[in-house]
């Protein structure tokens, strides 16, 4: 009874004390003890500072089903934590944080290249570069699976979609990390700094490159740079500022979520070895095994709105103007809709998690994430089936994009 007396005492403390912006290491290690806490004693939490944070999978999706009421515009959020800087410009202009009518002209552009035939016809490359990083990786018995592998398949298939010269590709994920960085609770002068000059350098690259397009356009059906600057059939086209800061989000938004993907199904069969022995024995189980990864270890753990109106959600009132943190690290574990959610089950159907968002800004590479994950957990199990920790595994550091800097590993 005093095991379960002081257990329910340090759920409800570590309730009572969340701030958002105030976050604990224990927190970033692992957050979800924190997440059923807030669940079970304040789903809807008011920050200190005036925001919510939600964390029933229930709340999150009545959110997301009501665009009008909850916006994705972050002007009014954003500029006092960027000022009017570089990183204030590109988040605000962004695909992700904007509402209709520019969220509906560059998803439509971008999901045109996208569909299912278009991602089916990249996965022979996709294999062939999976393949290629394992014999690396063979040849020297260990590998860091995020470096070596998890980071690097995004941003060859991100930079082939936007058809980025293969030795131009280097900078690509430093400057990613610098700008989502930005993106966490807290933002430092020096995080701040990173985020303003690599925006900067990210769109001195970007002008050259849509120059260059501009005089060779690609096919648009496959090349979504040259279908972005092409614009739609009714000739209505993106101003250069969206044309140059929705290029730099879909580099980014497919690099960084998919490497944490990637890296976190990895190093999560190591920490599930039962599991890691069932998809070994049965392969047919991929599929349903990333959407379990996507569910366990979400790669994105937090969305944001803002109300546009005084409203009630769940019994609460959410006064205008209020800034809303939809948690989707929690949603994905809530007991409510996922049977025993702390336990990995790599067979779990239905497994209707929210990992990719919901309505009408659901992630429009999802399939291509999909495709990425599966090709390379697949075969990198093929390959090295026994492979283990060789070191301590870093952690980003980030409670909005969770995943690892590092996985060291070693190989048969």
């Amino acid at each position: 009874m005093a095991t379960a007396e002081a257990s329910f005492a340090n759920a409800r403390a570590l309730a009572e004390n969340f701030d958002l912006r105030a976050l604990t290491p224990e927190f970033y290690e692992n957050p979800y003890p924190t997440y059923h806490a807030l669940r079970r004693f304040d789903p809807i939490r008011r920050m200190p500072d005036g925001s919510f944070f939600l964390t029933r999978y229930a709340d999150c999706v009545a959110v997301y089903r009501d665009p009008a009421t909850f916006s994705s515009d972050k002007h009014a959020e954003f500029l006092p934590k960027f000022g009017n800087s570089p990183l204030y410009e590109h988040h605000t202009t962004s695909l992700v944080f904007n509402d209709p009518p520019l969220h509906t002209r560059v998803r439509r552009l971008i999901a045109g290249a996208l569909t299912q035939r278009a991602v089916n016809e990249m996965e022979p490359a996709v294999s062939a570069l999976v393949e290629r990083l394992l014999d690396m990786i063979a040849q020297k018995h260990h590998a860091d699976l995020i470096e070596d592998f998890a980071a690097a398949i995004p941003v060859e298939v991100i930079g082939n979609l936007l058809r980025v010269p293969h030795d131009e590709r280097g900078p690509l994920r430093g400057w990613s990390l610098a700008i989502l960085s930005a993106l966490e609770p807290v933002l430092t002068e020096e995080a701040a700094a990173r985020g303003n000059r690599a925006v900067e350098e990210f769109l001195d690259y970007l002008r050259k490159l849509i120059a260059d397009r501009r005089a060779r356009p690609g096919d648009p059906n496959r090349d979504v740079l040259t279908r972005l600057i092409q614009g739609e059939h009714d000739g209505e086209r993106l101003t250069e500022v969206e044309l140059l800061q929705n290029c730099i989000f879909i580099l980014n938004a497919g690099h960084e979520t998919t490497t944490n993907l990637i890296g976190n199904a990895l190093f999560t069969l190591l920490e599930w070895p039962n599991e890691r022995k069932r998809l070994l024995a049965n392969p047919a189980l991929m599929p349903t095994a990333v959407e379990e990864f996507l569910r366990f270890e979400s790669s994105n753990q937090f969305g944001n709105r803002m109300a546009t109106r005084n409203t009630i959600i769940n019994g609460v009132e959410i006064p205008a103007g209020a800034f809303i943190t939809l948690c989707i690290g929690a949603a994905n574990r809530d007991p409510e809709v996922f049977a025993d959610p702390d336990r990995l089950d790599i067979g779990r159907s239905p497994n209707r998690h929210l990992a990719f968002g919901f309505g009408i800004h659901q992630c429009a590479g999802l399939n291509v994430a999909r495709m990425e994950a599966r090709i390379a957990i697949s075969r990198f199990l093929a390959r090295f089936p026994n492979y283990r920790l060789a070191g301590k595994p870093v952690r980003g550091g980030r409670a909005r994009f969770r995943g690892f800097l590092s996985i060291p590993v070693e190989v048969a």
